[in-house]
C-alpha cells in the first residue's frame, strides 16, 4: 500500500467553504474526483484540483505508482491564519471583517488495489 500527500498552504478561502467541496471527492477514484472538481462552480474547486494533481504527480514521480489505480484517500481543509480588517459603521463604530485562509492536505493511495490483492490471496472459508 502506497500513500502520497500534497499540501497547499495559505489558500485564501474559508475552511468551511473548502470543506463543502472536499466532502464531494473524498474516497473517489482520481479520474472521477478531477472531473467533479473541473465542472464545479465553487472557488475552492480550483485549489483542490491543484492539490489533487500535485499529489498524483508526487505518487507517479516519487513512488512510481500507476495513476489509474489511485484514489483520493483523504482530504483535509484546515484553518490557516485569519487576516483581520475593519469597516466603518454608523455612529463611529467598527464592523470587523475576518478574511479566513486554509491549508489543504490531499492524500492519494492505491489502497483499493491492496485490498483486492488481500481478498484474492486470502482463502475463502466455506460453510458446511
Amino acid at each position: 500500500m502506497m500513500q502520497t500527500t500534497a499540501i497547499l498552504k495559505y489558500i485564501r478561502i474559508s475552511p468551511q467553504k473548502g470543506r463543502l467541496v472536499a466532502d464531494q471527492i473524498r474516497g473517489l477514484p482520481i479520474a472521477q474526483a478531477l472531473e467533479i472538481l473541473q465542472f464545479s462552480d465553487k472557488k475552492a474547486a480550483k485549489s483542490l484540483r491543484k492539490a489533487v494533481e500535485s499529489a498524483i504527480a508526487n505518487a507517479e514521480h516519487n513512488e512510481g505508482a500507476d495513476v489509474d489505480e489511485l484514489r483520493v484517500a483523504s482530504v483535509r481543509v484546515d484553518t490557516g491564519p485569519t487576516i483581520k480588517r475593519w469597516r466603518a459603521r454608523a455612529k463611529g463604530r467598527v464592523g470587523r471583517i475576518k478574511k479566513r485562509s486554509s491549508h489543504i492536505v490531499v492524500t492519494v493511495s492505491d489502497e483499493a488495489k491492496a485490498r483486492a490483492k488481500a481478498a484474492v490471496s486470502k482463502p475463502v472459508e466455506e460453510a458446511s
